[in-house]
């Protein structure tokens, strides 16, 4: 039997479906290589029955001839930030340590419904506050990619970095993330792996942890992007829970995928092209272009002006969401309180606060406490929602000329952890590719393209029109298809 750890959602599905393993089979695999894979840090809590009674439930449904879901028998692992009903939900934080949630979000429960079972709750930077999955209370998460001729601990990319090392270790076949301004992309392009972000709202945010509500969004992250597509799936739908929800049909983008792109305009905008990119990111663009133009598109320049304004307006609309959602925890109705002796409720607030938060979302919630103030409120957070505005107006334009967009999707290749940590500013720079689509709620796909002369993968991202997810995946799957990107880490764990 083929090592059932190398296959991917579709060929798990498929084979579950047509009898050649059952899903107990494949669970009790994946559940062996979770527990193998400790010094990845991957998962914070791993939940290994969970994933045998998912098994189970589907492997008695075939044999009662019922119809099997889109991801019946795929054993996933679930971010930190979905509640999961009996399952402690932490969002990587002290301060929900030990929350078990009594309810299931909306994302978690399509997933079950549709077969998939849970090997266990990912690793995250805290409160999806990070590019590096260094923020984490739980500790850092190791990239199952090391740089050659280095044994030095390879950051995995963040927030979803507990995903994206799962995935491409092998040690789960698909996981969620989500993506606020570039943490499902940027994570899958550190690791070789396929990561889309849908349009904002495609997916519901309820049951998620929140960080930044106008920009928050779950997606897929595989290791093709027909398992992104199958996933994609069934994740996405209208939920009335949901205020932000799309009342909006889910395509078929698994059946509609398609590679031909004949008749399509791909942009490449030049303001992509920023100093301090890596000359190999730079190449493997240009090799992008080669390859789409090899699959029928057309390739036009298109211009993206205020591409230079997206990181910083960012940088004050995030931490301003992030500093007025954390408000909530504040050790009066659920976990850490820390109430000193003697002390007073603003004393509570204060010393829960300190103890449970780490630095990095002390800093954002700082941040993002001045730029709401009285005195600076217009000065800041009214000027950053104008400057998104215009990057959305920015990529309205350019897909005037064209069907799709493609950029790099990160300036430089996984760096080693730890190197970042004295320079915050450097760090956010890791989202400059990426934060643009999101401010402006794009749909948008990291896919592995080629390997850099240190060993390490590196991505391209496909951006698309509101609602075209269709088009980012056939693009993506063109890419993928002359790529042929086959290359897999060296198991050092």
């Amino acid at each position: 039997m083929t090592d059932l750890t190398n296959l991917g959602v579709k060929d798990i599905r498929d084979g579950v479906a047509k009898g050649d393993f059952t899903a107990r089979e494949v669970a009790s695999a994946f559940n062996a290589a979770v527990a193998d894979a400790a010094a990845l840090n991957a998962f914070i809590v791993t939940t290994p029955d969970y994933a045998l009674a998912a098994a189970d439930a589907v492997d008695s449904k075939r044999a009662a001839g019922e119809p099997l879901g889109a991801m019946a028998g795929v054993p996933i692992g679930m971010k930190d930030l979905f509640a999961t009903d009996g399952v402690q939900t932490t969002a990587a934080s002290h301060i929900l340590e030990g929350f078990t949630p009594r309810y299931e979000s909306t994302v978690s429960q399509k997933l079950w419904d549709a077969g998939a079972g849970m090997l266990g709750k990912l690793n995250l930077d805290q409160f999806a506050m990070g590019s590096s999955n260094e923020t984490s209370y739980f500790g850092n998460v190791a990239s199952p990619w090391k740089k050659a001729g280095s044994n030095a601990a390879m950051s995995p990319g963040g927030s979803s970095g507990g995903s994206s090392s799962a995935v491409a270790a092998r040690i789960a076949p698909a996981a969620t993330g989500t993506d606020t301004g570039g943490s499902i992309r940027q994570p899958a392009a550190f690791t070789g792996i396929c990561g889309i972000k849908p349009t904002y709202g495609r997916c519901s945010r309820w049951g998620v942890v929140a960080f930044a509500s106008s920009l928050d969004q779950a997606g897929p992250m595989a290791r093709s992007v027909e398992d992104c597509a199958i996933m994609l799936g069934a994740m996405a739908g209208f939920d009335p829970k949901d205020s932000t929800s799309l009342d909006m049909p889910v395509p078929d983008w698994e059946a509609a995928l398609n590679s031909d792109l004949r008749g399509k305009k791909v942009g490449i905008p030049r303001e992509y092209r920023m100093e301090g990119t890596d000359q190999a990111i730079l190449d493997s663009w240009e090799q992008g272009k080669v390859w789409l133009k090899d699959a029928g598109a057309e390739i036009v320049d298109v211009s993206l002006p205020h591409t230079k304004y997206a990181l910083p307006a960012y940088y004050i609309v995030a931490p301003a969401e992030a500093s007025s959602n954390l408000a909530r925890y504040d050790g009066v109705r659920y976990g850490l309180r820390d109430l000193p002796d003697g002390s007073g409720l603003q004393d509570m607030y204060a010393a829960t606060r300190a103890a449970g938060f780490g630095d990095e979302v002390k800093r954002r919630i700082l941040i993002g406490t001045y730029v709401l103030s009285a005195g600076f409120y217009d000065a800041y957070y009214t000027q950053a929602q104008k400057v998104r505005a215009l990057v959305a107006r920015d990529f309205e334009r350019a897909f005037e000329q064209c069907d799709v967009i493609l950029a790099p999707t990160t300036p430089t290749a996984s760096f080693p952890l730890g190197s970042m940590n004295e320079d915050p500013l450097t760090m956010y720079l890791n989202d400059v590719f990426a934060v643009p689509a999101s401010l402006a709620g794009l749909p948008a796909m990291s896919v592995p393209a080629t390997i850099n002369a240190d060993g390490l993968p590196l991505g391209l991202q496909l951006v698309g029109r509101p609602f075209d997810e269709q088009s980012v995946l056939n693009a993506g799957l063109a890419i993928q298809q002359r790529a042929d990107f086959t290359a897999k880490p060296d198991k050092w764990w």
